[in-house]
Protein backbone atom coordinates (compact mmCIF):
# COMPACT_ATOMS: atom_id res chain seq x y z
CA UNK A 1 0.00 0.00 0.00
CA UNK A 2 1.25 3.19 -1.00
CA UNK A 3 -1.60 6.05 -0.16
CA UNK A 4 -3.58 6.63 2.92
CA UNK A 5 -6.56 8.97 3.64
CA UNK A 6 -6.47 11.56 5.66
CA UNK A 7 -10.39 12.90 5.07
CA UNK A 8 -10.37 13.81 1.86
CA UNK A 9 -6.33 14.66 1.41
CA UNK A 10 -4.49 11.70 0.48
CA UNK A 11 -0.95 10.56 1.87
CA UNK A 12 1.50 9.02 -0.24
CA UNK A 13 4.80 7.88 0.04
CA UNK A 14 8.06 6.95 -1.38
CA UNK A 15 9.20 7.79 -4.52
CA UNK A 16 5.66 7.54 -5.85
CA UNK A 17 4.85 10.65 -3.63
CA UNK A 18 6.46 12.93 -6.07
CA UNK A 19 5.11 11.31 -9.16
CA UNK A 20 1.72 12.41 -7.41
CA UNK A 21 3.09 15.76 -6.52
CA UNK A 22 4.46 17.06 -10.53
CA UNK A 23 1.35 15.47 -11.75
CA UNK A 24 -0.53 18.00 -9.51
CA UNK A 25 1.23 20.72 -10.62
CA UNK A 26 1.01 20.25 -13.97
CA UNK A 27 -2.82 19.81 -13.77
CA UNK A 28 -3.57 22.26 -10.97
CA UNK A 29 -4.17 26.20 -11.64
CA UNK A 30 -0.77 27.53 -9.89
CA UNK A 31 0.15 30.70 -10.43
CA UNK A 32 3.49 30.75 -7.95
CA UNK A 33 5.27 27.99 -6.23
CA UNK A 34 6.66 28.46 -2.74
CA UNK A 35 9.14 26.13 -0.85
CA UNK A 36 8.96 27.12 2.98
CA UNK A 37 12.16 25.28 4.79
CA UNK A 38 14.15 26.26 8.17
CA UNK A 39 17.75 26.36 7.98
CA UNK A 40 18.48 22.62 8.43
CA UNK A 41 15.91 21.31 5.37
CA UNK A 42 17.63 24.37 3.51
CA UNK A 43 20.94 22.28 3.83
CA UNK A 44 20.39 19.00 4.34
CA UNK A 45 16.91 18.25 2.28
CA UNK A 46 16.31 20.59 -0.59
CA UNK A 47 18.90 20.07 -3.04
CA UNK A 48 17.41 16.56 -3.03
CA UNK A 49 13.85 17.69 -3.37
CA UNK A 50 14.58 19.86 -6.00
CA UNK A 51 15.85 17.86 -8.15
CA UNK A 52 12.66 15.71 -8.12
CA UNK A 53 10.53 18.52 -8.67
CA UNK A 54 9.40 18.58 -12.35
CA UNK A 55 7.54 21.87 -12.83
CA UNK A 56 8.13 25.01 -15.24
CA UNK A 57 6.24 27.20 -12.26
CA UNK A 58 8.03 30.30 -10.68
CA UNK A 59 9.08 28.65 -7.44
CA UNK A 60 10.58 30.75 -4.50
CA UNK A 61 12.35 29.31 -1.51
CA UNK A 62 11.45 31.37 1.97
CA UNK A 63 13.48 30.08 5.04
CA UNK A 64 13.41 30.76 8.68
CA UNK A 65 15.57 29.81 11.65
CA UNK A 66 15.29 26.16 13.05
CA UNK A 67 13.80 25.59 16.06
CA UNK A 68 10.38 25.17 17.94
CA UNK A 69 11.76 28.95 19.87
CA UNK A 70 11.16 30.50 16.29
CA UNK A 71 7.43 28.87 16.39
CA UNK A 72 5.86 31.98 16.86
CA UNK A 73 3.67 35.30 15.05
CA UNK A 74 6.82 37.16 14.33
CA UNK A 75 8.27 34.70 12.24
CA UNK A 76 4.76 34.10 10.73
CA UNK A 77 4.98 37.94 10.45
CA UNK A 78 8.31 37.43 8.27
CA UNK A 79 6.78 35.17 5.93
CA UNK A 80 3.72 36.43 5.56
CA UNK A 81 5.71 39.54 4.33
CA UNK A 82 7.96 37.59 2.11
CA UNK A 83 5.08 35.91 0.47
CA UNK A 84 3.78 39.62 -0.10
CA UNK A 85 6.79 40.53 -1.68
CA UNK A 86 7.01 38.01 -4.13
CA UNK A 87 3.85 38.68 -5.41
CA UNK A 88 2.03 35.73 -3.98
CA UNK A 89 -1.43 35.37 -4.97
CA UNK A 90 -4.65 33.21 -4.37
CA UNK A 91 -3.31 30.85 -6.76
CA UNK A 92 -0.13 30.39 -5.35
CA UNK A 93 0.98 27.37 -3.48
CA UNK A 94 2.77 26.51 -0.41
CA UNK A 95 5.07 23.54 -0.28
CA UNK A 96 6.37 22.98 4.05
CA UNK A 97 9.42 21.15 3.66
CA UNK A 98 10.45 20.29 6.92
CA UNK A 99 9.96 18.72 10.52
CA UNK A 100 6.65 19.55 12.39
CA UNK A 101 7.83 23.76 13.66
CA UNK A 102 7.89 24.08 9.48
CA UNK A 103 4.50 21.51 8.76
CA UNK A 104 2.35 23.61 11.86
CA UNK A 105 3.63 26.88 10.91
CA UNK A 106 3.61 26.54 7.20
CA UNK A 107 0.34 25.73 7.24
CA UNK A 108 -0.96 28.39 9.33
CA UNK A 109 0.50 30.74 7.14
CA UNK A 110 -0.64 29.20 4.41
CA UNK A 111 -4.35 29.17 5.83
CA UNK A 112 -4.39 32.77 6.73
CA UNK A 113 -2.15 34.59 4.05
CA UNK A 114 -4.95 36.68 1.44
CA UNK A 115 -7.64 34.72 3.72
CA UNK A 116 -6.16 31.13 2.59
CA UNK A 117 -3.64 29.68 0.26
CA UNK A 118 -3.51 26.01 -0.75
CA UNK A 119 -0.44 24.55 0.88
CA UNK A 120 1.58 20.27 0.59
CA UNK A 121 3.25 19.35 3.60
CA UNK A 122 6.51 17.09 2.57
CA UNK A 123 7.39 16.41 6.49
CA UNK A 124 11.26 15.32 6.58
CA UNK A 125 11.67 14.28 10.30
CA UNK A 126 9.80 11.25 11.72
CA UNK A 127 7.94 13.00 14.45
CA UNK A 128 6.27 15.23 11.52
CA UNK A 129 5.61 12.32 9.12
CA UNK A 130 3.47 10.15 11.97
CA UNK A 131 2.33 12.88 13.54
CA UNK A 132 2.88 17.03 12.67
CA UNK A 133 2.15 16.56 8.85
CA UNK A 134 -1.35 14.53 9.35
CA UNK A 135 -4.34 15.68 10.69
CA UNK A 136 -4.58 19.68 9.07
CA UNK A 137 -3.41 21.27 12.70
CA UNK A 138 -1.70 24.17 12.08
CA UNK A 139 -0.60 26.95 14.51
CA UNK A 140 1.80 28.25 16.82
CA UNK A 141 3.34 29.15 19.91
CA UNK A 142 2.09 32.26 22.13
CA UNK A 143 4.79 32.69 24.31
CA UNK A 144 6.08 29.58 25.89
CA UNK A 145 2.57 28.36 25.54
CA UNK A 146 2.58 25.52 22.74
CA UNK A 147 0.01 25.73 19.78
CA UNK A 148 -2.04 28.34 21.64
CA UNK A 149 -2.85 30.23 18.02
CA UNK A 150 -4.16 28.39 14.91
CA UNK A 151 -6.59 26.97 12.65
CA UNK A 152 -7.90 23.45 11.28
CA UNK A 153 -7.06 23.04 7.85
CA UNK A 154 -6.35 20.15 5.29
CA UNK A 155 -3.19 20.40 3.23
CA UNK A 156 -3.70 19.23 -0.43
CA UNK A 157 -2.15 16.35 0.06
CA UNK A 158 0.80 14.96 2.14
CA UNK A 159 4.53 13.26 0.80
CA UNK A 160 5.96 10.69 2.74
CA UNK A 161 9.67 9.67 1.82
CA UNK A 162 11.74 8.16 4.13
CA UNK A 163 14.97 8.92 2.64
CA UNK A 164 14.74 12.48 3.91
CA UNK A 165 14.95 10.49 7.72
CA UNK A 166 19.07 9.64 6.88
CA UNK A 167 20.05 13.62 7.54
CA UNK A 168 18.33 13.07 10.60
CA UNK A 169 20.61 13.17 13.49
CA UNK A 170 20.08 10.02 16.30
CA UNK A 171 18.06 12.53 18.99
CA UNK A 172 15.27 13.59 16.07
CA UNK A 173 14.77 9.81 14.96
CA UNK A 174 14.38 9.17 18.95
CA UNK A 175 12.11 11.99 19.49
CA UNK A 176 9.95 10.89 16.70
CA UNK A 177 9.91 7.33 18.11
CA UNK A 178 7.21 8.83 20.87
CA UNK A 179 4.57 9.66 18.55
CA UNK A 180 4.81 6.11 17.36
CA UNK A 181 5.01 4.64 20.91
CA UNK A 182 1.80 6.76 21.76
CA UNK A 183 -0.24 5.36 18.79
CA UNK A 184 0.81 1.75 19.91
CA UNK A 185 -0.68 2.67 23.85
CA UNK A 186 -4.04 4.48 22.55
CA UNK A 187 -4.79 2.14 19.65
CA UNK A 188 -3.46 -1.60 19.72
CA UNK A 189 -1.02 -3.40 22.11
CA UNK A 190 0.16 -6.02 18.90
CA UNK A 191 1.64 -2.62 17.69
CA UNK A 192 2.67 -1.26 21.06
CA UNK A 193 4.81 -4.61 21.17
CA UNK A 194 5.96 -4.28 18.11
CA UNK A 195 7.17 -0.71 17.72
CA UNK A 196 8.68 -1.13 21.91
CA UNK A 197 10.90 -3.16 20.51
CA UNK A 198 12.16 -0.57 17.35
CA UNK A 199 14.44 1.69 19.66
CA UNK A 200 17.05 0.67 17.20
CA UNK A 201 15.69 1.06 14.43
CA UNK A 202 16.72 0.63 11.05
CA UNK A 203 15.56 2.96 7.74
CA UNK A 204 14.24 -0.30 5.83
CA UNK A 205 11.56 -0.92 8.96
CA UNK A 206 10.29 1.94 9.17
CA UNK A 207 8.48 2.29 5.99
CA UNK A 208 6.04 0.05 7.12
CA UNK A 209 5.94 1.56 10.71
CA UNK A 210 5.13 5.01 9.41
CA UNK A 211 2.39 3.89 7.11
CA UNK A 212 0.95 2.34 10.57
CA UNK A 213 1.26 5.04 12.68
CA UNK A 214 -0.42 7.45 10.10
CA UNK A 215 -3.37 5.23 9.51
CA UNK A 216 -3.85 4.92 12.62
CA UNK A 217 -4.10 8.60 13.28
CA UNK A 218 -5.97 8.85 9.88
CA UNK A 219 -8.53 6.63 11.48
CA UNK A 220 -8.82 9.05 14.31
CA UNK A 221 -9.39 11.85 12.52
CA UNK A 222 -11.58 11.01 10.33
CA UNK A 223 -14.19 10.07 12.75
CA UNK A 224 -13.60 13.53 14.74
CA UNK A 225 -11.78 16.30 12.66
CA UNK A 226 -12.37 19.00 14.73
CA UNK A 227 -11.47 16.92 18.14
CA UNK A 228 -14.85 17.02 19.95
CA UNK A 229 -14.27 13.37 21.32
CA UNK A 230 -12.40 10.60 20.40
CA UNK A 231 -9.31 12.55 18.53
CA UNK A 232 -8.49 14.26 21.91
CA UNK A 233 -6.98 10.23 22.73
CA UNK A 234 -4.18 11.90 20.09
CA UNK A 235 -3.00 13.73 23.19
CA UNK A 236 -2.39 11.07 25.20
CA UNK A 237 0.69 12.12 26.98
CA UNK A 238 0.78 15.39 26.06
CA UNK A 239 -0.67 17.34 28.94
CA UNK A 240 2.09 16.73 31.23
CA UNK A 241 4.02 16.06 28.33
CA UNK A 242 3.69 19.47 26.70
CA UNK A 243 4.28 21.41 30.18
CA UNK A 244 7.26 20.18 30.34
CA UNK A 245 8.34 20.89 27.13
CA UNK A 246 7.41 24.63 27.49
CA UNK A 247 9.13 24.73 31.43
CA UNK A 248 12.51 23.18 29.95
CA UNK A 249 12.16 25.47 26.65
CA UNK A 250 11.94 28.61 29.04
CA UNK A 251 14.28 27.39 31.72
CA UNK A 252 17.70 27.78 30.23
CA UNK A 253 19.43 26.20 33.01
CA UNK A 254 17.03 23.03 32.29
CA UNK A 255 18.15 20.97 29.14
CA UNK A 256 15.98 21.71 26.08
CA UNK A 257 13.63 18.87 25.78
CA UNK A 258 12.76 17.78 21.67
CA UNK A 259 8.93 17.24 21.96
CA UNK A 260 9.26 13.76 21.65
CA UNK A 261 11.25 13.37 24.21
CA UNK A 262 8.97 15.31 26.63
CA UNK A 263 6.31 13.80 25.76
CA UNK A 264 8.20 10.35 26.44
CA UNK A 265 8.21 12.02 30.20
CA UNK A 266 4.95 12.89 29.55
CA UNK A 267 3.30 8.94 28.61
CA UNK A 268 4.84 7.36 32.04
CA UNK A 269 3.35 10.26 34.00
CA UNK A 270 -0.02 9.71 32.72
CA UNK A 271 0.74 6.29 33.11
CA UNK A 272 1.15 6.35 36.34
CA UNK A 273 -2.06 8.20 36.99
CA UNK A 274 -4.29 5.71 34.40
CA UNK A 275 -3.00 2.96 37.20
CA UNK A 276 -4.43 5.85 40.34
CA UNK A 277 -7.67 7.38 38.87
CA UNK A 278 -8.81 3.99 35.55
CA UNK A 279 -7.55 0.89 36.89
CA UNK A 280 -4.55 0.45 34.45
CA UNK A 281 -2.78 -2.98 35.38
CA UNK A 282 0.32 -1.65 37.40
CA UNK A 283 2.75 -4.61 35.65
CA UNK A 284 2.00 -2.59 32.29
CA UNK A 285 3.12 0.63 34.02
CA UNK A 286 6.19 -0.57 35.21
CA UNK A 287 7.17 -2.15 31.33
CA UNK A 288 5.83 1.14 29.83
CA UNK A 289 8.22 2.97 32.07
CA UNK A 290 10.99 0.17 31.01
CA UNK A 291 10.84 0.75 27.68
CA UNK A 292 10.55 4.44 27.61
CA UNK A 293 13.67 5.35 29.93
CA UNK A 294 15.77 2.69 27.87
CA UNK A 295 15.14 4.72 24.80
CA UNK A 296 15.51 8.12 26.52
CA UNK A 297 16.72 7.86 29.82
CA UNK A 298 15.45 9.77 32.66
CA UNK A 299 15.73 13.54 33.48
CA UNK A 300 15.48 14.95 36.71
CA UNK A 301 12.61 17.10 38.53
CA UNK A 302 12.88 19.22 41.50
CA UNK A 303 9.77 20.22 43.61
CA UNK A 304 10.08 23.58 42.66
CA UNK A 305 9.81 22.31 38.98
CA UNK A 306 7.10 20.21 39.32
CA UNK A 307 4.61 23.08 40.58
CA UNK A 308 5.46 25.28 37.92
CA UNK A 309 5.04 22.27 35.71
CA UNK A 310 1.16 21.83 36.56
CA UNK A 311 0.66 25.51 36.58
CA UNK A 312 1.46 25.24 33.09
CA UNK A 313 -0.92 22.62 32.59
CA UNK A 314 -3.97 25.79 33.14
CA UNK A 315 -3.01 26.64 29.53
CA UNK A 316 -3.49 23.21 27.81
CA UNK A 317 -5.82 23.11 24.74
CA UNK A 318 -7.91 20.57 26.03
CA UNK A 319 -8.99 22.43 29.15
CA UNK A 320 -12.48 23.24 29.25
CA UNK A 321 -14.95 25.46 31.94
CA UNK A 322 -11.45 26.19 34.32
CA UNK A 323 -10.77 22.23 34.42
CA UNK A 324 -7.50 20.62 32.99
CA UNK A 325 -8.91 17.71 30.92
CA UNK A 326 -6.19 14.72 31.04
CA UNK A 327 -6.44 11.21 28.01
CA UNK A 328 -6.08 8.18 30.50
CA UNK A 329 -5.99 4.33 29.44
CA UNK A 330 -8.11 2.08 31.41
CA UNK A 331 -5.64 -0.71 29.19
CA UNK A 332 -3.13 -0.68 26.29
CA UNK A 333 -5.52 0.32 23.13
CA UNK A 334 -8.45 1.51 25.36
CA UNK A 335 -7.88 5.45 26.39
CA UNK A 336 -10.77 7.41 27.86
CA UNK A 337 -11.19 11.80 27.90
CA UNK A 338 -11.94 14.26 29.96
CA UNK A 339 -10.61 12.65 33.02
CA UNK A 340 -9.49 15.38 35.87
CA UNK A 341 -6.55 14.76 37.79
CA UNK A 342 -5.66 15.18 41.54
CA UNK A 343 -2.89 17.29 41.97
CA UNK A 344 -1.68 14.25 44.19
CA UNK A 345 -1.83 12.15 41.67
CA UNK A 346 0.48 14.16 39.57
CA UNK A 347 2.93 14.75 42.16
CA UNK A 348 3.01 11.16 43.19
CA UNK A 349 3.35 10.24 38.93
CA UNK A 350 6.70 12.35 39.41
CA UNK A 351 7.88 10.51 42.47
CA UNK A 352 7.30 7.29 40.58
CA UNK A 353 9.03 8.68 37.43
CA UNK A 354 12.47 9.63 39.23
CA UNK A 355 12.25 6.46 41.38
CA UNK A 356 11.78 4.03 39.27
Amino acid sequence: MNVSRDLTNPVFYGENAFDKLNKFLTNSDISTLFILVDSNTHEYCLASFLQKLKTTLKTEVIEIEAGEEFKHLQTCEGVWNALSELGADRKSLMLNLGGGVITDLGGFVASTFKRGINFINIPTTLLSMVDASVGGKTGVDLGNLKNQIGVTNQPEMVLIDSAFLKTLPKEEMRSGLAEILKHGLIADEKYWQKVSKLDQLELNDLDEIIQESVNIKAAVVEKDPVEKNIRKTLNYGHTLGHAIESYCLTHPEKKKLLHGEAIAIGMILETFISVKQTGFPSEKLDNINSVIKNIYGKHQFNDSDIEEISQLMKFDKKNAHGKINFVLLEDIGKPVIDREVDQANITMAFEYYLEN
